[in-house]
């Protein structure tokens, strides 16, 4: 795994564990600000991310 890779799954994962269940709007405003910048991430990636989490599940796979 890539270490940009690495640190992507591991900030989704944190994000997941502190915000599970909260209304996508803040999920993504967390995602968006403390997600490590990586190539080719798009918004609606993150979007899809974001649902997730707000639905209680963590899409890291950690």
């Amino acid at each position: 795994m890539h270490d940009t890779e690495e640190a992507l799954f591991r900030a989704v994962h944190g994000i997941a564990g502190r915000f599970a269940g909260q209304p996508v709007p803040v999920v993504m405003d967390a995602l968006l600000r403390d997600l490590p910048q990586a190539p080719g991430l798009e918004v609606a990636e993150i979007r899809k991310i974001a649902e997730e989490i707000s639905v209680g599940r963590d899409p890291s796979g950690l």
